[in-house]
Order: structure tokens, then sequence, then C-alpha cells
């Protein structure tokens, strides 16, 4: 798998043997503090001491490799992204954090006290300013939006019509409006095709807005809690370079075979 590398491997251990500054863009859906026993996985307890003690030194190690433009991505949920907020300030600056991006997601609704918990946190920082491209969405209410020409006849503004009486329309191609910071996208279903059977798997459209909009062909992409390995098979259909890595094998054998299954090749 040329320009792709997959490692069963504590993610500290690999990332102290990585050279410093570079990488060009790090994702991570990481450990969200449930304490629960998943069937790959453990998860550890929102605890702030045991958040600490895992986070500080990986985050540390990150830094260390990321290059000057380069950008990270975080995900969790609400359970420590305060704590996360932090360190990260503390690691990287208060001045390189540029976005806190809600994912909201239709599922159904628990009986609880307290409102229905329907969104995940990603925490976006970079070291410099970074790669940015801009992505768009479409717009909230399309049908209202002008698309015939106006101009200003005996002083008011009006819709400008050709000689045969025709609204004269706009020639530019609509692509909506630049992306929010609260992306509306579908959990993955149960009878979903990109389902491999992993407990936290993510939507390929969700991986795919941060590493269009934070890398470009060619990059090296990281993702240093691999999982069912969704950032490493976007990387291969987008044309840039991975490296990716988790202690679990079931995630390593998971993403093996994804990749495998995935047409295009760096």
């Amino acid at each position: 798998m040329t320009d792709i590398k997959i490692v069963r491997q504590d993610n500290l251990e690999l990332l102290s043997s990585l050279k410093d500054k570079t990488i060009d863009l790090i994702y991570c859906d990481i450990l969200y503090g449930t304490g629960k026993d998943f069937k790959d996985y453990k998860d550890i307890k929102a605890i702030k001491e045991d958040v600490e003690a895992h986070y500080i030194p990986r985050l540390e190690e990150m830094h260390r490799v990321l290059k000057d433009d380069g950008s990270i991505y975080l995900h969790m949920d609400t359970r420590i992204n305060h704590w996360l907020r932090s360190i990260m300030d503390d690691i990287f600056g208060y001045k390189c954090f540029r976005n806190e991006i809600s994912w909201w997601y239709k599922r159904w609704s628990n009986v609880s006290y307290g409102y229905q918990k329907m969104h995940d946190v990603i925490l976006f920082y970079s070291k410099d300013r970074g790669t940015f491209n801009i992505q768009y969405q479409e717009y909230s209410q399309p049908e209202v939006i002008e698309d015939t020409i106006r101009g200003v006849i005996d002083g008011k503004l009006v819709r400008l019509k050709d000689e045969n009486g025709n609204y004269i329309k706009r020639q530019k191609e609509n692509i909506g409006v630049p992306l929010h910071d609260v992306w509306e996208l579908q959990h993955l279903q149960p009878t979903s095709k990109e389902r491999v059977g992993y407990a936290t798997q993510k939507p390929k459209a969700l991986i795919e807005i941060i590493i269009k909009a934070s890398s470009n062909e060619g990059d090296l992409v990281a993702d240093f809690y691999l999982g069912s390995g969704t950032t490493a098979v976007v990387c291969k259909e987008l044309n840039r370079r991975f490296i990716g890595c988790d202690i679990n094998e079931v995630a390593v054998n998971t993403t093996l075979k994804r990749l495998n299954e995935t047409h295009r090749w760096l």
C-alpha cells in the first residue's frame, strides 16, 4: 500500500518515533471518557486526572510532529471536551484555536433528565494559519435565493427584464455558502453500506470535509486513534498519504480489509 502505513502500536510509541514537523494534518476520533468496555476496546473514565495523564503527553507529541502550517482536529462528545480544550490551549496556544465544530445528527430519543444529546464536538486547531480550503453548504432556503438580476430604474431597485419581458437570470454557478461550524450529517444507520461492524465508526462524509478543507493532494495525514479506519480510506480515495495506528488488533485488521476493498490506490 504505497504511502499508507498502518501499525498495531500504542500511539505514544508511534508518535515518539516520528520526526519533528512531518505531518500536515491530524484527525483523531479520541477516547470519549465513557468508561465503557466496548467489544473492540476499553474507554477511559471521565476523571480529570486520568484524562490529563492520557492526553497531555500524546498531544505534546502531536504538536511536535505537526508542521508549522499543519492542523489538528480532535473528535469527542461533551463528557471531556472542556478539559481537552484547556489542554489544547496550553499545548498549542489559545491563539491557535480555530473552531469548535458541532456534528449534529438524528437518532432515536431516550427518556432522560435533560435535553437530548444529539451532537459530537470537534476541536480544530492549527499551529499557524494552516491550509484551509473553504468548503460549501447549500443555502438553507434555496427557493428564496434571488436568481434574477436587479438594477436601479427611476431611483428604484427592480428586477431587470429582457426585450421579451422575461426576467434576466444570473449565469454564475450556485455553490452555496461557506460551511458553518454546525455540520448536519446523518449518523451511520444500521443498514448503511458503509458499516463494517465497528462500534464507533464515523461516516466518510464527515471525514471528507476535514481532509478536503485542511489538506491538499499528496499531504501526509495521521490518525493515532485508528478505529474502523475511515480516515485511512478517505485519504486513499482523495490521494493523500496516511499514517495511522491503534493498539487494538480488530481496528488494524478492519482498516486493512477496508483499504483492500477500496478501488483507488495512492
